[in-house]
């Protein structure tokens, strides 16, 4: 592949990295609705603070998910719905298999 084609699709395929984790699939999803601390986040999926902070940096490196700071904690939510659009054409494509 040329560097320039490659160079155009790089931001892409770091995207889908970013989303190549069931743990950030879920988180995705669980944000959607509703704005969750990463105490809040751990407890739900049962690792450890440390790990859950590595996701939660992957996403927001890649602006999927946004922190908002009040008082002493930080709520994460969706910062663009619109992947789940690309969730929907996932499951799509799973269940013609």
């Amino acid at each position: 592949m040329n560097k320039a084609i490659e160079k155009e699709y790089l931001e892409s395929a770091e995207i889908f990295k970013a989303l190549a984790h069931p743990t950030r699939l879920f988180i995705i999803h669980t944000v959607k609705d509703k704005k969750l601390s990463v105490k809040e986040l751990t407890q739900l999926v049962g690792i450890d603070i440390s790990t859950m902070s590595k996701h939660l940096d992957i996403l927001k490196k890649h602006k999927i998910i946004k922190g908002e700071k009040h008082k002493n904690f930080i709520y994460y939510r969706l910062a663009i719905p619109c992947v789940l659009d690309f969730m929907s054409c996932a499951m799509k494509v799973i269940n013609k298999k």
